[in-house]
């Protein structure tokens, strides 16, 4: 079919909830994509920040095949080798003590917000649920993850929302401090706000975070859906911040471009979810899960190492290219973030993807990279001249 065709069916029957881009995308390798005419792409989204191991991965292709010709679906009822297989990786590799598997970001964030209220319930009874997020946050499209997350245009027309959750200014402790009470249970933040614009929270803040929920004994939930999974640099992002999470929730890059999501505890939350109390009918798929361990083995300490180097040279390439559409440069790995000033981040996405790159935006300036992790100096460099095609006067 054509991009014609495509669109035709898509205006014909699908609920028009996203403003798409005008191009209808055929198949790929690595980082490079072609759409239905044949155009060529370098790819600098990885379907925000979920193909981590590009397109057209043989070793990811394979163990989704081998695992589709055995089961492709049991439920949680039964155990199967492939979920049991990622936790004795995901577990270690993480500092964590236990995982729980499910589908989406969204859904990991909900459990984790279930684990902190079931933890506080039990401990000190009914009244202490209330979770402090950030202001320019967030966490998810369900009623509850709309809420928690800090931006107010995402509180309208789906009313009642669900209760309890405040806002803080980030990396401003005195803000979070003022928003604390006795009815308050857990801090929930990411260390990068993606969608708010790519904006890393200052360690010092972080840390001082940490240790107040320590002494509080609320939980510290880290919403890691974006920045976990090698895309920093290393697995999780947290990892760079020198403190541990009381849970930590992931999706996005896990299954390299197959729903799956979930969270990791540590010891003294382990336990906190017993038979019952949470579940998911497709969470563990063995497919994902087959998937998941092909990204995970991937990402070995020389393959982290590269991203961090990648996303230095990245990070270098464009503040070489002294554009004046350029206000500055955030991230971390291949997460980076750049300001736009003299034109709207949403014209300069339109004009590159016009050249033949693909990138996102976030909040309102800024420009959005998250390129596979897997990509090459080469793409970076093709990418990078597409760039000073457009950005240089």
């Amino acid at each position: 079919m054509n991009f014609a065709e495509i669109k035709a069916l898509d205006d014909a029957y699908v609920l028009q909830t996203y403003g798409r881009n005008q191009v209808a995308i055929s198949h790929g390798h690595g980082a490079v994509l072609y759409d239905t005419e044949g155009r060529k792409y370098i790819d600098f989204t990885s379907g925000i920040g979920v193909c981590s191991l590009g397109y057209a991965n043989e070793n990811w292709a394979q163990a989704i095949y081998n695992q589709a010709m055995r089961v492709g679906h049991i439920s949680n009822l039964f155990y199967t080798e492939p979920y049991a297989r990622l936790a004795s990786k995901l577990v270690p590799a993480s500092g964590m003590s236990g995982v729980f598997f499910g589908n989406s970001g969204a859904e990991a964030n909900e459990g984790m917000i279930k684990v902190a209220r079931k933890y506080s319930y039990e401990k000190y009874g009914q009244g202490r649920a209330a979770i402090i997020t950030l202001k320019n946050s967030f966490h998810g499209r369900t009623i509850t993850t709309l809420k928690a997350t800090g931006q107010d245009h995402f509180h309208n027309y789906f009313f009642p929302f669900t209760e309890g959750f405040r806002y803080a200014i980030a990396n401003d402790l005195e803000s979070l401090q003022a928003q604390a009470g006795d009815d308050v249970c857990a801090v929930m933040m990411e260390l990068i706000q993606g969608e708010g614009g790519v904006n890393p929270l200052q360690k010092d803040y972080v840390q001082a975070v940490a240790r107040l929920c320590a002494e509080k004994d609320w939980l510290l939930l880290v919403d890691e859906v974006q920045t976990g999974i090698g895309r920093t640099g290393t697995l999780f992002a947290f990892q760079q911040f020198d403190i541990q999470p009381d849970v930590v929730t992931f999706a996005k890059g896990i299954a390299g471009g197959l729903p799956f999501g979930g969270f990791l505890t540590n010891e003294k939350c382990r336990t906190v979810l017993r038979s019952g109390d949470h579940g998911s009918t497709f969470g563990g798929n063995p497919i994902a899960a087959a998937a998941a361990n092909v990204v995970l083995d991937t990402l070995t300490p020389d393959f982290l190492a590269q991203v961090k180097e990648n996303g230095q040279y990245l990070r270098d390439g464009i503040a070489s290219l002294q554009s004046p559409y350029v206000s500055g440069i955030r991230g971390m790995g291949l997460m980076l973030g750049v300001g736009v000033q003299g034109m709207a981040h949403k014209e300069l996405k339109n004009r590159l993807m016009d050249q033949g790159l693909l990138a996102l935006t976030a909040g309102k300036d800024t420009l959005r990279l998250l390129p596979p992790l897997v990509i090459t100096k080469e793409e970076l460099d093709q990418g990078l001249d597409i760039m000073a095609k457009v950005m240089r006067v």
